[in-house]
């Protein structure tokens, strides 16, 4: 394997462009008029104060305090590098705090203290209390790290975490719960051995006693071998604590035999002899940076049974603080801790440890270039798995409040947990309400295209998930193939495979198709080649049929091409009044943009039959709506022939009496934009639209696309809306988590 190869000018020029560093302020709140100030400021500043003044823990619902974490160094011990210093230390703790706000949407700022004296670190922290929610401790060397947090987790009142020593240790832990898992042993039955015994190493051996490795089968290294009882070269009493009574004195004599090998050490101190010694199924987790202790190369050169882990990317199974940290701190914050405690650790280790077992989303997948499945080479999940943030904060919530750690404890632990979701995923309030919908209906959802990886993943999710039964339009040796190279092989018996050939319907189901069909030009032998082998139009003869409640399609075939198959048996066209209702989200806003599907170029009949059906997904998806038919010119300046058809649409609406609001021609800003909206006083709509109306299917598909592309916002459809029956139809580029979305549109009868 080859690593990630970043040059020195790559790393310099993106540390100074588009500005120098990492980081910047933003206000949460309007800051534009005299009042703004006087609010936040002078004197309605004075109103907080006071009420923290009488009640200390009011700082937690008037300031940022409670989500606000310091990232505090000294420099002693930067990365791999060494004692740079404070000042030097500072890219590396803009960067921690940056994960921070990425991974959890914890706010947080980097601290650097120009000290090495242990007292100072520590009064200056403590004297830093009040601004913060939490203190996160990084590179500061050893023994003095010990020493500071701690004097810092007995002194203060909020959580004090030295992520080398513990962030490394949780995710250790929860790698080697699934290692354990794999290779059939048990925590206390392995015989341990640990090398390096410096902050990291201490907190691994001591968090995986503490989960019940029992201390005499824990043998310790360092550089001068064994820590054993009667020890007193290079001892401390950090490292006294963990010596056992054993005749073992260097590592090759303890690797012997062993189920486990920890390494926190430096590159080379394993060899393949130390690895051939070990016990069947040995567990490696050799995670020196930048260069393991051995590569999972040359230790499956000698042992094709061990489990490796290492702490760099390249390799499978990375032991990666990222996965830790922001999640054990946002659980934290969450419920108020005092403190970051074992069983909070403990919570986040076999959180992640449980999540590395399920099936790992599509965007995971894409991120890696590569399907992952739990096995020998993946035991941990990854940074990128979008689950994390709703899946470890809860549980370690759950922990602190059962041990005491909570201030302010969470009564509701499932609106918790979708709040983390929405928090991070601008798609999940509104799936929220799906998800909801869809366990209640029940619905037995056809996916047409069971040839598709993609889709047999979303058909198991649904069935798995509990929204209703999933029909898969297949060949059943296919669907079992594809099933079993995507790690889904136990989903072979769960799934209902659906087919022309082992259908009794299939005669009903032409007879139908010919009734439509004979006065386009059809014979019979068209209607059997559409039925028996048109997976798209077998379906949707299914779903006409009721044999199935919804339909999802589309994600192997253009949605035009697909839309024109199933008009053979639905009426889903123009003079029905059926329409594309494409969600855009970005930045806690959403935006509904038709036609993405249907009309090529509509005139104002068809803009207000757009309109309705716009109108009605808006409702389904639970928004208000507010129609903008939106073009380059506004209430009818500049004059266009082209764009007059949008200044009369809603002419067509105010005379069909519709109860929804609705307003144009105008531009987008004069829709979304609340300042430029305001030069209109006349203007129908009562606040920024929700909906956006456009001139052609062109215009919709630019708009989505370059939203998507240059603002990053999440998109979900095109929604068919305006069919009798509940039918998706999905884009060719979706994801397995796309897919799953539409079906729940589909369950749900959205449009």
């Amino acid at each position: 394997m080859t690593r990630n190869r970043i040059t020195p000018e790559e790393a310099l020029a993106f540390h100074l462009e588009p500005m120098p560093g990492k980081l910047e302020v933003s206000a949460t709140v309007p800051m534009t008029t005299q009042r703004d100030l006087s609010l936040a400021y002078s004197p309605g500043v004075a109103v907080p104060c006071e009420a923290i003044h009488a009640n200390p823990e009011t700082a937690y619902d008037y300031t940022t305090k409670g989500n606000l974490v310091a990232v505090i160094s000294n420099g002693t011990a930067v990365l791999g590098l060494g004692n740079l210093g404070a000042l030097a230390s500072k890219p590396v703790m803009e960067g921690k705090a940056v994960l921070f706000k990425r991974f959890a949407d914890v706010n947080s700022i980097d601290i650097e203290l120009d000290t090495e004296d242990t007292e100072a670190f520590i009064n200056a922290v403590k004297l830093m209390g009040p601004t913060f929610g939490g203190i996160n401790l990084e590179d500061i060397k050893a023994p003095e790290c010990f020493i500071i947090e701690q004097r810092l987790k007995e002194e203060m009142d909020i959580p004090v975490f030295h992520d080398d020593q513990h962030g490394t240790a949780v995710i250790c832990a929860a790698g080697l719960i699934n290692a354990l898992h794999l290779s059939g042993k048990k925590i206390e039955d392995c015989r341990i051995v640990l090398n390096g015994a410096g902050a990291a190493g201490i907190a691994c051996i001591e968090l995986l006693k503490r989960m019940g490795a029992r201390p005499e089968n824990c043998i310790t290294c360092d550089t001068k071998g064994v820590i054993y009882q009667g020890r007193t070269d290079g001892m401390n009493q950090w490292k006294s604590a963990h010596a056992v009574k054993t005749d073992l004195r260097t590592l090759e004599d303890a690797m012997a035999g062993a189920d486990v090998f920890l390494g926190v050490s430096a590159k080379g101190a394993v060899t393949r002899k130390m690895v051939a010694s070990m016990a069947r199924d040995p567990v490696i987790f050799a995670m020196a940076n930048p260069d393991p202790e051995i590569t999972p190369e040359e230790a499956h050169e000698v042992r094709s049974d061990a489990i490796v882990a290492t702490g760099r990317s390249d390799y499978p199974n990375q032991v990666n603080n990222v996965l830790g940290f922001p999640y054990l701190f946002r659980g934290a914050l969450d419920i108020h801790a005092r403190s970051i405690n074992d069983e909070m650790k403990i919570a986040c280790a076999e959180a992640l440890a449980a999540l590395a077992r399920e099936d790992v989303p599509d965007e995971v997948a894409m991120a890696y270039g590569k399907a992952l499945t739990f096995g020998r080479d993946y035991i941990i999940p990854t940074p990128f798995d979008p689950r994390l943030i709703h899946r470890i904060p809860p549980a370690v919530a759950r922990a602190g409040m059962d041990t005491g750690a909570a201030r302010r404890p969470i009564i509701d632990m499932e609106s918790y947990e979708q709040s983390l979701m929405s928090r991070m995923d601008p798609t999940a309030s509104i799936l929220r309400g799906l998800n909801a919908r869809a366990r209640r209906a029940q619905a037995r959802m056809i996916f047409a295209e069971g040839d598709d990886p993609r889709v047999l993943r979303a058909a198991v999710m649904y069935q798995r998930n509990g929204f209703g039964e999933a029909l898969v339009v297949g060949r059943e040796p296919d669907v079992k193939a594809k099933l079993e190279a995507a790690g889904l092989g136990d989903a072979v018996s769960e799934l209902k495979v659906v087919n022309a050939a082992n259908t009794q319907h299939l005669e009903t189901y032409k007879s139908f198709l010919y009734d439509r069909l004979q006065r386009k030009g059809y014979d019979m032998a068209d209607i059997h080649r559409l039925a028996a082998r048109n997976r798209h139009v077998f379906a949707a003869l299914m779903l006409a049929h009721g044999h199935g409640d919804g339909l999802v399609t589309g994600a192997t075939r253009k949605s035009a091409h697909v839309l024109e198959l199933i008009n053979h048996v639905f009426d889903a066209s123009i003079e029905i009044g059926a329409a594309g209702v494409t969600a855009l989200l970005h930045k806690g806003r959403i935006v509904l943009i038709s036609d993405t599907l249907v009309h090529e170029w509509p005139d104002e009949e068809d803009l207000a039959n757009i309109a309705e059906r716009a109108a009605s997904v808006a409702r389904d998806l639970g928004l208000e709506p507010r129609v903008a038919f939106v073009s380059f010119s506004t209430f009818g300046y500049p004059v266009s022939e082209r764009a007059e058809k949008m200044h009369v649409a809603p002419q067509v609406l105010e005379a069909r009496g519709v109860d929804f609001e609705f307003e144009g021609e105008m531009t987008v800003d004069v829709a979304l934009n609340a300042r430029a909206a305001a030069h209109y006083p006349f203007s129908r709509l009562t606040g920024p639209a929700n909906i956006l109306v456009v001139p052609a299917r062109h215009s919709a598909s630019i708009s989505v696309k370059l939203m998507q592309e240059m603002a990053g916002a999440t998109v979900i459809g095109p929604i068919l809306s305006g069919v009798d029956r509940p039918i998706q139809i999905c884009s060719t580029g979706s994801t397995v988590n796309d897919i799953m979305n539409m079906a729940l549109m589909s369950a749900c009868k959205v449009g």
